[in-house]
């Protein structure tokens, strides 16, 4: 097992905790693992709280990916099944810059509005809250749907409302849909003002420092065996080919498929947001992603 891929599972562990924890975790997202004995497969059902959004009440399936670098790399996000927008693939891709990497020269993507390693697993998924709602039409993934978007808005809601009533029947059994009134009010009912005033502060805390002494014993139970994710030569979020890191010559180079499809897109509704530093309580593997960074 690579220290890479250690210290990816190590980050997307305390992250995943975050975002599962009912005092902390954002509403708008219901995250299990895929397998429990692999940290880098989440499926994720998204639900748009805003009751004037066209898109409320759905809860849409999809499944987050993660290579072995993350977060160097950015992970790769589909709908399961694909729903009509403009910037999601017929396979059900989503295409956005927040998940493009920074550099390519065959986009026009500002580096600012493409992944960094600053990014988290929360700022990607809430841009694609806001990308649901807001879609970039000047570059579509889905023509069609960018057309009716922009000429028959009718239309286009139409058919959204049919997949919102469809996405009904994919609700997990006893899981209760949120609504706007009540789902951060339900967080901290039961919670007296400093318990509240507590967890507002344990929000706040960033994924990259925020020390468990847990993580170590608990990462090689979510990793698979060997430094493959178990990719399927037909599966759609193969990668394009790793870039070689500039004259790192001992570095073994990883090679994923190629899509036939162009991913490239100019969005606008990108979440970069800044990572505090929180000194003395840094755990051994933020210590080595770190000296990766430097390097």
């Amino acid at each position: 097992m690579s220290n890479l891929k250690s210290t990816a599972a190590s980050l997307l562990l305390r992250q995943y905790r975050e975002l599962t924890d009912p005092k902390k975790a954002i509403p708008s997202f219901h995250i299990e693992l895929e397998d429990d004995s692999n940290i880098f497969v989440w499926n994720i059902g998204v639900m748009v709280l805003n009751e004037d959004s066209i898109y409320h009440g759905g809860y849409f399936k999809a499944q987050m990916r993660f290579p072995d670098d993350f977060p160097f790399s950015p992970p790769q996000f589909r709908f399961t099944p694909a729903i009509y927008h403009p910037n999601v693939y017929r396979d059900g891709r989503l295409c956005i810059s927040i998940l493009h990497q920074s550099g390519d020269p065959m986009t026009d993507e500002p580096d600012a509005e493409t992944w960094s390693p600053v990014q988290t697993v929360e700022s990607v998924l809430i841009s694609i809250v806001s990308l649901l709602e807001d879609p970039n039409i000047s570059s579509p993934a889905n023509v069609d749907a960018a057309v009716d978007f922009r000429k028959n808005p009718e239309q286009y809601k139409q058919r959204v409302k049919m997949e919102v009533e469809r996405s009904k029947q994919d609700i997990p059994p006893g899981f209760e849909m949120p609504t706007s009134d009540t789902a951060y009010l339900s967080q901290h009912k039961n919670e007296n003002p400093h318990e509240q005033h507590q967890n507002q502060r344990d929000i706040s805390e960033n994924f990259w420092y925020d020390s468990d002494l847990e993580d170590d014993e608990d990462v090689g139970s979510l990793m698979n065996d060997g430094d493959s994710l178990g990719y399927n030569d037909d599966d759609v979020y193969n990668y394009q080919s790793y870039r070689n890191r500039g004259g790192d010559e001992d570095e073994d180079e990883i090679e994923f498929e190629d899509d036939d499809e162009d991913d490239s897109i100019d969005n606008d509704s990108v979440m970069d947001r800044k990572q505090p530093h929180k000194a003395g309580d840094e755990s051994e593997d933020v210590e080595e992603v770190e000296k990766i960074v430097k390097k």
